[in-house]
């Protein structure tokens, strides 16, 4: 009756933490004794370590799809080509107003339209550098958390290994042991590890390599920024950026180290190389008064940064937009040939505008691949679960089973004990006469 007892002990543990994160359904063994009765065995979990590694590796590609898509979806916004107002159609606008300039070269308005024009564009380019400025900010704002994510995590597994080192190992604690589970498949989302057990003890290692976790210690793990780039560090600081290659943390570093630093720099190379033309193609014609430009029209700080500090040179004025060839002053010649740039192919073989869409494709092709990934994840993510519940997870239709089960008997052993003791009264009464 102990051994049924403690039965039924375990089944209600089961039906309790039916819905606990973690959790494994867990068994009472019972072993029969030589005069045919049973006494309680060992606690065993139905936990499979196989299908737990499946879950968080599915998982692990699943947080760093989800973070793609949610980091890189805003910034097509940056590059719509739709737009009236952003680069693109900036760019047909100010080729626009030197098309208006040619048909009347000596007017005053088409000579400060496109002045207004060049600002505008150069605030287009401005505005979609500080878009991107501003996600890479984020996206390191976003991966701080996750560190701190990891060493909460760390830490949460450290104390449970101390909980088993203090009470000197046994069976496992299945509260605890549903808790750690919870903890590593939570950690799986961030970042890719390796687990190992040893002795009772769950030992971490961030991306396969550097200690996080070894027993009842814990190793933390910081973030560097101060290069710009996202660099990872182990407890003793060092760099290890290289080992984290998925999670949300993975895809962070990918973004602020690679994606968002590629796209700036075409977009910085785009609008260098668009300064550069407008500014040789005017310095070959002549201003309003017949004399060659000594002011570009564009400027920017540094090559390296065109997009951000792009603008147009300061004081300049419509007199010295350089309309004309100098072949024939007054005349419409240049304006018509900055306006040709227009179809000209002086981005990589490419339109200005088409290079632009290019970008933008390239945001877009990135953007859809990511929420693509992060549907396809999902689905294995749900499938590698539905693996582990079917091993290990709680049926409330077997644990009634059970109980029923094991409840017939313990009413039969009730039984039993009563016959016997009504047994034993009697001859004990006989053995009395």
């Amino acid at each position: 009756m102990n051994a049924f007892a403690k039965e039924f002990a375990t089944i209600q543990d089961n039906l309790a933490n039916a819905n606990t994160p973690g959790y494994a359904d867990q068994n009472q063994t019972l072993i029969a004794d030589s005069y045919g009765g049973v006494t309680a065995g060992v606690v065993l979990s139905t936990r499979s370590d196989y299908l737990e590694q499946s879950v968080r590796a599915q998982t692990t590609l699943l947080g760093a799809a989800e973070q793609q898509s949610t980091d890189l979806a805003p910034l097509q916004s940056l590059f719509d080509l739709s737009s009236t107002s952003g680069v693109s159609g900036s760019l047909n606008s100010f080729f626009n107003s030197f098309s208006s300039l040619s048909v009347s070269p000596n007017d005053a308005a088409a000579r400060q339209n496109v002045i207004t024009q060049a600002q505008a564009l150069a605030t287009s380019f401005n505005q979609a550098a500080i878009g991107l400025h501003s996600a890479s900010s984020d996206v390191q704002v976003e991966a701080s958390n996750s560190i701190s994510t990891i060493n909460r995590i760390a830490a949460d597994l450290t104390a449970i290994n101390q909980h088993y080192s203090a009470s000197q190992a046994g069976p496992p604690n299945p509260g605890l042991d549903a808790q750690a589970t919870a903890d590593l498949e939570n950690l799986s989302e961030v970042a890719n590890f390796t687990v190992l057990h040893t002795d009772g003890q769950i030992n971490v290692y961030l991306g396969g390599q550097t200690p996080l976790v070894l027993g009842g210690k814990q190793f933390q793990v910081s973030a560097d920024f101060s290069t710009g780039q996202t660099a990872i560090k182990d407890s003793l600081g060092n760099d290890i950026t290289s080992q984290i290659a998925g999670g949300q943390l993975g895809a962070q570093i990918q973004e602020n180290n690679v994606t968002l630093p590629g796209y700036l720099n075409s977009l910085n190379n785009l609008a260098q190389t668009f300064a550069d033309t407008v500014n040789n193609g005017l310095s070959q014609g002549v201003d309003k008064n017949g004399n060659t430009p000594v002011t570009n029209l564009f400027s920017y700080n540094t090559a390296a940064d065109a997009a951000y500090t792009l603008s147009v040179t300061p004081g300049i004025t419509s007199d010295q937009i350089a309309a004309a060839l100098p072949s024939a002053p007054g005349g419409n010649g240049n304006a018509l040939a900055l306006a040709q740039l227009a179809t000209a192919s002086n981005a990589n073989g490419f339109t200005f505008t088409q290079s632009f869409g290019n970008l933008g494709q390239q945001v877009g092709s990135d953007v859809s691949n990511a929420k693509r990934n992060t549907s396809e994840q999902q689905n294995l993510v749900t499938q590698a679960r539905a693996q582990r519940a079917a091993v290990s997870g709680v049926s409330l239709d077997t644990e009634a089973a059970k109980l029923l089960q094991f409840q017939q008997s313990y009413q039969a052993i009730g039984k039993m004990v009563t016959v016997l003791n009504s047994l034993t009264t009697a001859v004990l009464q006989m053995v009395g006469a």
